[in-house]
């Protein structure tokens, strides 16, 4: 599904970085990024050019074709790494920070990786998160068509045990991204840190 979204002549989701990404980086520790579910890299290579060290994995060679192209039209360098989250080994306390972006996963899936984020921060490093909530299927703007695939704030503590949570908050936004997030949404934010 992905490379194909990703064929398309435009960039899926835009070019330019997530709304709470932008309006929280100030608050990211600098040093080595990890971005989950990067796709065309709007975010990598914007993260970049605020001088971070970034990591790129997707699972769509043809998304991370994309974003190492943006990443050369915009001057910076960002490493990709072409790998299904499920066998993607997250190092033990590698990151300074994670950043995860409407990055949504089965449930089982999704709860091995929270674990793998929070022991691959080190401490002091943060998680920055936007995701779709349950609620996202009443607006039909962008996300996944299953509930059990969006995120919610009472899952999200469970799963991010071990970060204390210094912004966390479900609301409804709007979302202007490229072709797919486009109009009123529900998400959760967060941003935790590793003590």
């Amino acid at each position: 599904m992905w490379d194909q979204r990703y064929s398309e002549p435009d960039y899926a989701y835009g070019t330019e970085p997530n709304d709470f990404l932008r309006a929280m980086v100030g608050r990211l520790p600098p040093g080595r990024l990890l971005s989950l579910g990067e796709g065309e890299g709007r975010n990598a290579v914007w993260l970049a050019g605020q001088g971070f060290v970034v990591t790129a994995v997707d699972s769509s060679a043809v998304g991370l074709n994309k974003a190492r192209r943006l990443a050369a039209e915009r001057g910076v360098r960002i490493e990709t790494c072409h790998a299904d989250l499920a066998e993607f080994p997250i190092e033990t306390e590698a990151w300074d920070a994670v950043v995860s972006i409407f990055c949504h996963l089965p449930p089982a899936l999704r709860r091995q990786v929270h674990r793998r984020v929070v022991q691959g921060l080190r401490p002091g490093g943060m998680l920055l998160l936007e995701a779709y909530t349950p609620r996202q299927l009443a607006f039909g703007t962008g996300g996944p068509p299953l509930a059990e695939m969006t995120m919610d704030l009472i899952g999200l503590r469970s799963e991010l045990a071990g970060l204390e949570l210094l912004h966390a908050e479900e609301l409804e936004r709007e979302v202007r991204e490229g072709r797919y997030h486009t109009g009123q949404g529900a998400v959760v934010q967060l941003l935790g840190v590793r003590r």
